[in-house]
């Protein structure tokens, strides 16, 4: 908690979404990260789209995105509205609704599909969600692909002081409550529900990059800028705490992280540190080294 000699995180600016683009056939999504003009200071959180929120007719085909690969980070998807069903090499998958959320670290390689789930596609319905891309450190990008699968029912949440909301605890702590998700390096990751009219402060570390995602309402943070919907605020490291006050009810992904300070190589649906070693994923990935779907 904060104490009085406790430093107020500095606001660096608010972004609004870079572009708006279809990923596959199934997920409209707003990109915030790295599209809406911040990157590095982010980091470890290498993307962020949010998806929809849109609604779907009734069909008889699986909408979403095929088989594809990844390697050197962890996708994690956080579902709000409709059900994504996921199934990747290694033989894991399953489904995701309202209030799950699924971890997949990719690491060395995996290849893997996300689609409507079957029921969701007939029956048509809202879809909302958020996909944020976390980088691993280099002494873990080659490790073995894991997938973590977070129901809501498991994940904690903390109610705020005067009825003025509930923060879920995704990864990391607040307030001595840690959340299910394991991570590689250090992460704090909060689905913050604020009501109108209230207040919280959220205690956030000193040399953490960190942001506030607003998907619904409007928020004033340390007590002038406003942000509204679909736009991220950015902090400095500096400071240990961030001042939150909705008016209007309001939802917000929190997020906060170590920085890996390692150099970073990106093509496509490869994240490594240099050139070669994306080529070599390249390589791999067409040599079927990252697997297949049967």
């Amino acid at each position: 908690m904060r104490t009085d000699t406790s430093i107020t995180k500095d606001l660096v600016g608010v972004y609004q979404a870079g572009s708006h683009h279809m990923v596959g056939d199934g997920f409209p999504v707003r990109n915030m990260i790295p599209g809406a003009g911040v990157e590095e200071q982010l980091s470890p959180f290498l993307m962020l789209d949010y998806l929809g929120p849109q609604q779907f007719p009734p069909t008889d085909r699986q909408l979403g995105v095929g088989e594809h690969p990844h390697r050197g980070f962890e996708t994690v998807t956080i579902m709000y509205h409709g059900k994504v069903a996921h199934r990747d090499s290694t033989g894991s998958g399953g489904v995701i609704g309202p209030g799950d959320v699924q971890w997949m670290t990719a690491a060395s390689g995996i290849v893997h599909e996300e689609l409507h789930e079957k029921e969701f596609a007939r029956q048509g319905g809202l879809l909302e969600g958020i996909q944020l891309w976390v980088n691993l450190p280099k002494a873990y990008k080659m490790t073995a692909p894991r997938y973590q699968t977070l129901v809501d029912a498991e994940i904690p949440a903390v109610e705020l002081d005067g009825g003025a909301g509930r923060v879920r605890v995704i990864a990391g702590e607040f307030r001595s409550v840690k959340g299910p998700a394991k991570t590689f390096s250090p992460v704090h990751l909060y689905d913050l529900r604020l009501k109108a009219g209230h207040r919280t402060e959220l205690d956030l570390p000193e040399g953490y990059n960190s942001s506030l995602f607003v998907l619904h309402g409007q928020v004033v943070v340390n007590g002038s800028q406003a942000v509204q919907e679909v736009e991220i605020a950015l902090f400095g490291q500096r400071g240990e705490h961030v001042v939150v006050e909705a008016k209007q009810d309001a939802t917000i992904l929190v997020l906060s992280g170590e920085p890996i300070a390692e150099p970073i190589a990106r093509y496509g649906p490869f994240v490594m540190n240099t050139r070669d070693e994306i080529i070599q994923a390249v390589h791999d990935y067409q040599a079927g080294k990252m697997g297949h779907l049967s």
